[in-house]
Order: C-alpha cells, then sequence, then structure tokens
C-alpha cells in the first residue's frame, strides 16, 4: 500500500499533512515517474502553511480515511508548497484561471501524469454546500472521465496548453510616458472606495504596490485626489481589524468592506510591503500615525520573525488551538478582568469592545469607528501592554519558519528604509544581518540563489523574483551604510538573472531558470499580485543599478523589460504598477550624491536626504566623487571648500554644490 512521503521534508506545510492518511508524494521527478507507470492522473494540492481554508480542508477531507481512500485509489496524490514553488503555483493559478474559476488556495488540480492540468478547483466541502460540489463527488468524476473519456481529457489538456503558452508570450512594445501614468491613476480613482479606503467592496487587501503608484504619480503631478486616496486607505488600514494593535504588523486582507475582520495570517511580504509604502507617505504627511504603525511592524519582525542565521521566517498561521483568530480576539470579560474599571471602559470604547463581540461571538481589536475618547493616549498604551502580555501567555500560532530569498529582500530593503529615514540603526543592522544570512547561506554556484531555506538545507534554485527582491535589498543598504561591495553584489546577481532567466527573442524574464526542467511552460510575470510581478521588479531592481553605477547596459535591460510589456499598459495599468513605477523611475530619476568624511555635517545633509517626500530618490554615499565611473554624471565632484557637499542630479545633470541642509531640504521638496 503507498505510503505518505512527507516525512522527510523540510517545509512546514508539507510537514502539517505528513501524518494524512493520504499517500501524499512531495512534487518532483520521482512523484511525476509513479504517476507514468501507474497510469493514474495526479492530483495535485499547493498551499501554504499559514493559510486558514487549506488547514479547514485538510481536516475536512485529508485527515478523513474515506476520502483519503478515494485520493490513494484514483490517483496520484502530490503536495506542493506555493512558498517553496511559486512558479508552479503561478502556473496551475492560471490554468484555473483559463478554466473560468477564481484562483486562490488551497489549489486543487487534476493533471495527466506528464504534469498537464486538465481541471481543477480550490477548496471543496466534504458534501455538497455552497453551490460547491462535494470533494469525494469530484474526485470520483474526474476518475471516471479519465477513465472513460480520454479524447476530452486531451482536448482540454491541449487547450490549456496552448493557452498557457500564449500567456506567456510579451505583448511588445507601446507607447509610454507620465502622462499617461497620470491618465492611468486617475482612472484608478474610479475603483476606490470613497468612504472605507481600498479598492471597492470585498474582500479588501492593502494593495500596497498600488496604492504606491498613486502616492508617486500625486507627488509628482499635484493630483490631490491621488494622494488623498492613498492616505484614506492607510488611515482605515492602520485604525482597522487588519492591524495587529497589540503586537504590530498586519495581516494579509480584510474579508469585509471595513477592514474589520481578516484573514488572521501575517504574512512577511504584506508587512515589508506596507512598511516601505508607510515610511514613504510619512514623508510627504509627517503623520505620526504611520510613523507609529511602521515602528510596531518592524519591532514585530524583529521580534517574532527572526528565522536561522538572522534571516526573517515567512508568516504566521491564521489559526490557534483549532479556531481561526483565536489568538488575536478579546471578550469584553477578558478585558474587564484585566484592566482597571475605567482604563476597561475608555479601552473598550476606543477599540470596538463589547458583549458579544463584533466578529462571530468575540471582539476584534480596531478603532475605525467614531466617538474616539480623547486624551487617554497614554492610558491606552498601558492597557496595550497589559494585554499584550496577557496574549503573550496563550497558545500561539504556528510560525513558517523556512526562509524565502524574495520576501527577505522585500523586508531588507523595507527596514533599511525605514531605518535610515526614522534613524533607527538597529533596523538597518536586521536588514545587513538578513542579507548576510541569504548572500551567504542561498548561494548557489554562479552568482545564483537558492530559492528557499530551512534547516541550512536549500530548495529550489531561485525564481526572477529573488534576483529583482536581493538586487533591491542590496542596493538599499548600499544607500543607507555606504557600505563598498553591495553594489558589486547587486550586479553580479543581475547578471547571473541576465543568463538563467532573460528572453532575448521578445524580451522579458521568466519565471523559471532555463534549467528547471519540470514546468510545462515557463511564465513572464507582468501583472502584480499579493507581491510585485517579476518583471515589474526587476525592471525597478536595474533602474536602481544603473544609477548606481552609471552603467548604461543595466538601463538599456530595465528598459527592454519595460518595451516588452508596454503595449499592456494602457489597459491593465492597475495590474502593472510595479513596471508603470519602473518607467517612471527610467524617466524622472531625482538621484543624491553626498560626498564627505562621517560627522555631524555629513549626518545632517544625510539626515535630508532620507526624510525627503520625492518618490524617485536614489542615494550615493561618497568619501570621494572620482570613485564613481567616468560615465557617471556626478564623476570627479567632491567636497565644497572642505566641507560635505551634496550633489542633487536629474538623469544627465548634476546642481550645483550644496553644503547647507536647509538649502538641501528646500531642493528636494519640490518636485
Amino acid at each position: 500500500m503507498a505510503v505518505n512521503l512527507l516525512a522527510q521534508e523540510t517545509s512546514p506545510y508539507l510537514l502539517q499533512h505528513k501524518d494524512n492518511p493520504v499517500a501524499w508524494r512531495p512534487w518532483g521527478s520521482q512523484a511525476l515517474a509513479e504517476a507514468d507507470a501507474s497510469g493514474k492522473p495526479i492530483l495535485l494540492s499547493v498551499g501554504y502553511a499559514a493559510c486558514h481554508w487549506c488547514h479547514v480542508m485538510a481536516h475536512e477531507s485529508f485527515e478523513d480515511p474515506a476520502t483519503a481512500g478515494l485520493m490513494n485509489a484514483l490517483f496520484v496524490p502530490i503536495k506542493v508548497d506555493r512558498e517553496e514553488r511559486p512558479d508552479l503555483d503561478a502556473l496551475y493559478q492560471q490554468a484555473l484561471a483559463m478554466m473560468g474559476q477564481q484562483g486562490g488556495w488551497p489549489l486543487t488540480m487534476f493533471l495527466t501524469p506528464a504534469g498537464e492540468p486538465f481541471w481543477g478547483g480550490t477548496y471543496f466541502p466534504p458534501a455538497s454546500r455552497w453551490g460547491r460540489p462535494g470533494f469525494p463527488d469530484v474526485l470520483q468524476s474526474v476518475a471516471a472521465t479519465w477513465e472513460a473519456e480520454p479524447d476530452r481529457i486531451r482536448d482540454n489538456v491541449a487547450a490549456m496548453r496552448a493557452g498557457l503558452e500564449a500567456e506567456a508570450r510579451t505583448p511588445g512594445g507601446g507607447e509610454l510616458s507620465l502622462e499617461l501614468l497620470e491618465r492611468g491613476a486617475r482612472q484608478m480613482l474610479r475603483l476606490i472606495d470613497t468612504e472605507h479606503g481600498g479598492l471597492m467592496g470585498a474582500p479588501k487587501f492593502p494593495q500596497p504596490g498600488l496604492f504606491q503608484f498613486l502616492w508617486k504619480t500625486g507627488w509628482r503631478s499635484g493630483d490631490e485626489r491621488l494622494r488623498e486616496a492613498v492616505t484614506l486607505t492607510l488611515d482605515h488600514i492602520c485604525y482597522g481589524g487588519i492591524c495587529d494593535h497589540l503586537g504590530g504588523g498586519f495581516m494579509r486582507y480584510s474579508t469585509d468592506e471595513t477592514w474589520l475582520a481578516p484573514h488572521f495570517e501575517k504574512m512577511l511580504y504584506d508587512n515589508a510591503q506596507l512598511i516601505e509604502l508607510l515610511t514613504l507617505v510619512w514623508k510627504g504627511t509627517r503623520n505620526p500615525l504611520y510613523r507609529s504603525r511602521v515602528a510596531e511592524a518592524a519591532e514585530w519582525v524583529l521580534r517574532e520573525m527572526i528565522a536561522e542565521d538572522g534571516a526573517f521566517a515567512a508568516t504566521l498561521d491564521a489559526d490557534s488551538e483549532g479556531e481561526e483568530g483565536r489568538f488575536y480576539t478579546w471578550t469584553a470579560e477578558e478585558v474587564a478582568t484585566r484592566l482597571d474599571e475605567e482604563t476597561a471602559r475608555f479601552f473598550c470604547r476606543a477599540y470596538d469592545v463589547r458583549p458579544g463581540g463584533n466578529w462571530e461571538g468575540r471582539t476584534i481589536l480596531h478603532r475605525n469607528h467614531p466617538n474616539q475618547p480623547v486624551g487617554v493616549d497614554d492610558m491606552l498604551a498601558d492597557a496595550r501592554a497589559v494585554l499584550w502580555r496577557v496574549r503573550e501567555a496563550r497558545v500561539r500560532p504556528g510560525r513558517d519558519d523556512k526562509v524565502l530569498a524574495d520576501w527577505n529582500g522585500m523586508m531588507i530593503t523595507a527596514l533599511a528604509g525605514a531605518g535610515f529615514t526614522f534613524a533607527m540603526p538597529r533596523w538597518i543592522d536586521a536588514a545587513r544581518t538578513a542579507f548576510e544570512a541569504v548572500r551567504r547561506r542561498m548561494a548557489l554556484p554562479g552568482d545564483r540563489l537558492a530559492h528557499s531555506m530551512r534547516f541550512g538545507r536549500l530548495g529550489h534554485a531561485s525564481v526572477i523574483d529573488d534576483y529583482a527582491q536581493m538586487i533591491r535589498a542590496a542596493l538599499a543598504l548600499a544607500e543607507v551604510t555606504g557600505e563598498a561591495g553591495l553594489t558589486e553584489q547587486a550586479a553580479a546577481w543581475a547578471a547571473a538573472a541576465r543568463r538563467h532567466h532573460w528572453d532575448e527573442a521578445p524580451g522579458g524574464w521568466f519565471l523559471s531558470a532555463d534549467d528547471t526542467a519540470d514546468v510545462m511552460v515557463r511564465s513572464k510575470p507582468a501583472y502584480d499580485g499579493a507581491t510585485p510581478s517579476g518583471n515589474g521588479a526587476m525592471a525597478e531592481a536595474l533602474a536602481r543599478l544603473w544609477l548606481a553605477t552609471g552603467d548604461s547596459r543595466w538601463r538599456d535591460l530595465a528598459e527592454a523589460t519595460v518595451a516588452a510589456f508596454s503595449a499592456a499598459a494602457a489597459e491593465q495599468s492597475a495590474s502593472m504598477t510595479t513596471l508603470l513605477g519602473a518607467f517612471e523611475l527610467l524617466s524622472h530619476p531625482t538621484q543624491v550624491v553626498v560626498v564627505g568624511p562621517p560627522g555631524a555635517d555629513l549626518d545632517a545633509l544625510l539626515q535630508v536626504v532620507a526624510e525627503a517626500p520625492a518618490t524617485t530618490l536614489s542615494l550615493i554615499r561618497l568619501t570621494d566623487g572620482t570613485a564613481l565611473p567616468e560615465r557617471h554624471p556626478a564623476h570627479g565632484k567632491g567636497m565644497n571648500e572642505g566641507c560635505p557637499t551634496a550633489y542633487v542630479c536629474h538623469t544627465f545633470a548634476c546642481s550645483a554644490p550644496i553644503t547647507d541642509a536647509a538649502r538641501l531640504r528646500e531642493v528636494l521638496s519640490s518636485r
């Protein structure tokens, strides 16, 4: 009898399923060969450790012996952690979309023994309900079709392959301009919920990439409506139940339109993007709420998300004690017994704590409601500290502590930038430690990276997102530390990515490397999802590498990336904001070169740069301007009259030397 083979894996998600009566196999050549030899179709289940509905389907179906018996008899069951193999997940999510179905996790796909999709869905209940067929019925129906209608299966496979190959083609060049970006941003305003912020309807995702694009476009164009859409959204996120008001950080998304009730998983990538966005918007608003939420999220990362060698863990689970949100929610009685009467009264009024709760009999703490108490901030802070200590004694949600190169790159960039802006060297130090962990422990021959690591064991080779985000991380650290060698490391990763991921003919970056043998089609991601698209992020990374080095080959490659997809930008701008942001950076960069030895005068100039609201700003720190290559517009520029000096460069021209911090602030505050 076939047995479950997941016990030897390191993925926390796969290990969650090692005791299922399902004869799970990890994805790989051995499992595919077994399917081929058996003649059975593959039942592919894709999820991740923090996924609430993945847990639900596991409890209802994968732990049920009768259902497991059907799975084992009729299929070769294979489990994939989407965070370990984002290329596989992207491929099969795209296939599901082509079937006219909404994607998500758990992803349930039926494949030929060669890994070709022919039917699928997401969550299936154990019996028919909510308009969804019961999972046992699905298993039997698909198996019957596989046996009785091979022609239908072949037709589905052929259609899927043709569609996936078409999706992998680059749309080609189209005319882009800053005016087109502004039109696209204004069109996006029609999608904004003008009462609660975010996009209209539910569920509500934070969409940090989209709102960063609106902020940058609003700042450059002076359109207040764009910036107001961003601040409205961030205010509601920061006060909503999606924010962890006791422990810091943000949940993945809200199930309702008011940001009250999240699915309670915490993802490293969401928090990285929100730290970066809140820091950027703080520079233009000086809103103390944003600064506080950045600090709380950063401290949560340093307290709870440090993994091996100082790198960052991937996720915290939504569930604990078998319940979604149990760790994070409260009853009025729990609050009343832990706080004195007056403090409890004000706390309950501020955070909507009431008898019967505001969600499934319990209370999600939030402040998105009127009649807030005034003048009791210190009392509320003390109450939060008390309740946080109480919460720390609860059974904690599970943590997925694997290290992902791309998500680490995102958090390194966010912490480096926030640490620089808010003068928090501890955050920069943590970012630097995580960077070294990825660079040293996840290195592969030829300047390549592994995508994932746990217990020192490396997973699959990198996807394009890993290079894009780690290049951004190297350049962010180079800016804030001035450390030599980081820019060279970024260039080495860019060269490795070009060797293994670049499509020479029509252009664009493949998600998978050229030696990845187990994907039927190599996709080229240009549309943003929960994380920035690989092509958009790579275009931005290369633009920043050009600005840091003056080397035109990186600019040319960034421009070629944008050109490969720009034909789709006019119609799909809301889904391509990372790529459009890269175009803006290439078209309208502002670079500050600061020259001088360490000291108070240099620090004053650097602090101005750190807090500057300019949205396409990059920084080079030098002790001697001759260190720049001759092709850089600031080459040879040094200190003016022996004082630390700044030069503000727009593309190919640099300003006169600036030695006064107030003058530099004035220059950088103008659009």
